[in-house]
């Protein structure tokens, strides 16, 4: 049998090469540019991001804290679209039936300007509707959050379950996120609920890991 001659192992060369750089870009070590070529990304100082219910505020924005704290600027933007179906996950996750209602909002979460972090929630429109705090980013509730928003109309949200899962962005995250293709970000689904157990929110979080570092701050209940 014959070996493989130089073409097929100028071919094998390439693909690991490329390989190789599909993976650095991934880790934000090199970035690629349109039409250039690749290169080595300019030094990012990653931002810590803060996964705690204690840091749930009654005034003021945990993300802008958290911003602050490395010196700074946070911001979001954000569109909201009103009497949306809900497709059959998150369906599940609220505990409707898909094609209910719901009030969903998307945001993009900056750092002096740089999208670090979006955000897709989902609320049951059935829960809100007529009421002032129907739309999470208007009205003179805007932008107090989940467990704010709730407890102007008598619902007291007692806890919430965030699963987090690392995958690769998608074309439209990397796009938004500043960040390749394929990148690696982690994905958080996270639910809020009442004291009587029922979903009031129910969010998808994409955090790329290149630019941002997760912290889970656990609080510690000494009266039992």
């Amino acid at each position: 049998m014959p070996l493989p001659g130089p073409g097929w192992w100028a071919h094998c060369w390439k693909k690991r090469v490329r390989r190789a750089q599909e993976l650095l870009i991934s880790q934000g070590v090199l970035e690629g540019r349109a039409g250039s070529g690749t290169y080595v990304a300019e030094p990012r100082q990653r931002v810590r991001v803060v996964r705690s219910s204690a840091r749930e505020q009654p005034e003021g924005s945990p993300f802008r804290a958290d911003m602050r704290a490395v010196g700074k600027h946070g911001d979001w933007e954000s569109r909201t679209d009103a009497k949306v179906p809900a497709p059959a996950d998150i369906a599940a996750r609220l505990g409707i039936a898909e094609g209910e209602l719901c009030v969903r909002t998307s945001y993009e979460f900056l750092a002096d300007g740089r999208p670090v972090q979006l955000s897709t929630s989902w609320e049951p429109y059935d829960l809100t509707a007529g009421t002032l705090v129907v739309l999470p980013e208007g009205g003179p509730h805007a932008g107090a959050g989940v467990v704010n928003r709730m407890a102007v109309i008598g619902i007291t949200v007692s806890h919430a379950v965030e699963q987090p899962e690392p995958r690769q962005a998608t074309a439209e995250e990397a796009s938004l996120l500043g960040i390749q293709k394929a990148a690696l970000v982690t994905h958080i689904r996270r639910t809020y609920y009442s004291d009587q157990g029922r979903p009031v929110e129910t969010a998808d979080i994409v955090v790329p890991a290149a630019h941002c570092e997760i912290v889970y701050e656990i609080p510690i209940n000494r009266d039992r």
